[in-house]
């Protein structure tokens, strides 16, 4: 099968052809669709986690991907060949991943896919998507709070805006003068242009007395801290970046949190059916094949991301 990989950690991703291989006790194989792309998967290609889990080489990179089940291992029940699904499908010890023809993964690491939207689009979902709802969650997030969202135009900004919007909070978000409508269309009560000036300043004058929330998902600690400054005692400050200083927020009665994800097959559930509602939306901002998928990398490394990228398999 034809894959993206990498021949060791730092090595540039390279298209290989690789052997397909075959589902365990417990295991689906999936023939995919598409393949969700996130910074996520170049981070483990370089070697991000290559202290704290096995690894084997060739390493497929890739996280999330949709698809249809071509066969099932020993004890499988949930789900059967033929099946449409999404979800995650890193294996780090067998060297698996998304950006390949076919992908072995748990079975509990996968759902149905959301039936009214192409299924290769269904890969843009998962890590971005639970990752905004997990977010939302976290900061317990309720209506009328004021939330201040920096990063908001990339699949996860776009997800939290929606989450948040959705339970009455009003929802301040960075964004370019290009990206301001759709992030109001997603539910963003405000926009501040974080190209025409500083982000806090901007904020403060618009708000002096301050945010309940923050959610910041790109700034170093530097920023955070100075984003931080916005937020009312009895608020909390979330990062993506694990940068937050929990103690000293905490001196100012301030909840900080330095947010990990967690993923479910139940959470994959839920999005579908939010999905199919109409509740929830995923913007793809560029689809490309395998044989591209090396400078799409590459332009995702680049940073400034205004939706999802979706590798397209078959």
């Amino acid at each position: 099968m034809k894959a993206v990989a990498v021949s060791r950690f730092g090595a540039s991703p390279e298209l290989m052809e690789l052997p397909t291989p075959a589902p365990g006790p417990g295991q689906v194989l999936v023939r995919l669709a598409g393949a969700g792309l996130n910074p996520f998967d170049w981070k483990v290609a370089d070697g991000m986690l290559k202290d704290s889990a096995p690894h084997h080489f060739p390493l497929i990179m890739g996280v999330d991907g949709s698809g249809v089940v071509e066969a099932v291992g020993e004890g499988v029940e949930l789900v059967r060949p033929g099946d449409s699904v999404y979800g995650q499908f890193m294996d780090l010890a067998s060297g698996g991943g998304s950006y390949a023809e076919y992908a072995v993964t748990k079975a509990g690491s996968i759902a149905l896919a959301p039936r009214s939207m192409p299924l290769p689009s269904a890969a843009a979902i998962p890590i971005a998507s639970m990752t905004a709802y997990n977010l939302v969650e976290s900061a317990r997030v309720t209506a009328g709070q004021k939330i201040l969202i920096i990063g908001a135009t990339g699949g996860v900004g776009q997800g939290v805006t929606q989450f948040a919007s959705t339970l009455g909070a009003h929802v301040i978000v960075t964004a370019g003068a290009d990206m301001a409508p759709l992030m109001r269309e997603y539910g963003a009560a405000e926009t501040v242009d974080h190209l025409a000036g500083p982000v806090v300043a901007s904020v403060r004058a618009l708000h002096p007395e301050g945010v309940d929330v923050l959610v910041d998902l790109v700034q170093d600690a530097t920023g955070f801290a100075a984003a931080a400054d916005l937020v009312r005692p009895g608020g909390a400050a979330l990062t993506t970046q694990g940068v937050a200083d929990v103690g000293s927020l905490a001196e100012r009665s301030i909840r900080a949190v330095n947010f990990n994800n967690t993923a479910s097959a139940s959470l994959l559930e839920t999005l579908a059916s939010l999905i199919d509602a109409g509740l929830y939306g995923v913007r793809i901002d560029a689809e490309v094949s395998l044989e591209q998928a090396t400078a799409a990398i590459a332009r995702n490394r680049a940073g400034g991301a205004r939706g999802k990228t979706i590798i397209r398999i078959a």
